[in-house]
């Protein structure tokens, strides 16, 4: 029996890199999977491999997570039987330019914070009043190691990820009282869709990001999320940092020539 047998998982952002990489973890400890993208073709794509990985079931939703009346009448109008969520990922994130605060775009700008946090809020609002209800459930958020430190050209982006991290912590502590635990994990440099998505498609610009570098893949992200997500029910992990070993920080990087 796997560790996540029959629970239903939510997960956000789902048809690519740390989301898709979570599915699939939870799939092979057998979860029912309700995943959320903007993309529905990408998760019915993912479908029938989650299922013979080991998912119990797999619910589909085409949801974009700034779209808070989507959310609501999402999360609301589920079947009854994909009511009962055990298990929130709110992975649904991105970050969009890399430029000097002055000089950037305020169509980034809004792009991160409606997604990162506004969309945070709303997946949030939607699935933790039923948690608390049942008595059941835990909410792990990604967050970035750009909380910890501000880098050059990444202000409004870290500021979104630090945003996560005083939400998370601030949803734990109004939980206090009720069995609902809630995480924050925070990786550093992670090789997936992040960089392509953040220069609009600029595959020779993303790929230079981690040049010399070993990064995290979305798999070691998502090893960690099925840990916290599987430590006893007394236990709650508040946050993990993770980066490669290649990285002290957001601001210093081992690079091999």
């Amino acid at each position: 029996m796997g560790k996540l047998n029959g629970k239903i998982a939510f997960i956000t952002g789902a048809s690519s890199g740390i989301g898709e990489a979570t599915a699939r973890a939870f799939a092979r400890e057998g979860a029912r999977l309700l995943l959320a993208a903007r993309r529905m073709s990408k998760l019915q794509q993912l479908q029938p491999e989650l299922a013979k990985a080991g998912a119990t079931e797999v619910h589909l939703l085409e949801l974009d997570v700034r779209d808070r009346a989507k959310v609501e009448s999402s999360v609301a109008e589920l079947p009854a039987a994909w009511q009962s969520i055990e298990v929130l990922v709110n992975n649904a994130g991105l970050s969009r330019g890399l430029d000097k605060l002055y000089e950037g775009h305020p169509d980034d700008w809004d792009e991160m914070i409606d997604t990162n946090v506004k969309g945070l809020l709303y997946v949030t609002r939607a699935v933790v009043p039923g948690m608390v209800e049942r008595g059941s459930g835990h909410v792990v958020n990604l967050g970035s190691t750009a909380a910890d430190i501000t880098y050059p050209k990444g202000a409004v982006y870290c500021a979104s990820k630090a945003a996560e991290r005083s939400i998370n912590d601030g949803l734990r502590l109004d939980v206090l009282g009720s069995p609902v635990r809630v995480t924050s994990v925070d990786p550093g440099m992670v090789e997936t869709a992040f960089s392509e998505v953040r220069f609009h498609g600029d595959t020779e610009r993303a790929a230079k990001v981690y040049e010399g570098v070993k990064p995290l893949t979305a798999d070691d992200v998502a090893d960690a999320i099925l840990w916290v997500v599987t430590r006893p029910a007394h236990v709650n992990i508040a946050r993990i940092g993770m980066t490669t070993v290649d990285q002290a920080n957001s601001l210093l990087f081992n690079r091999r020539s």
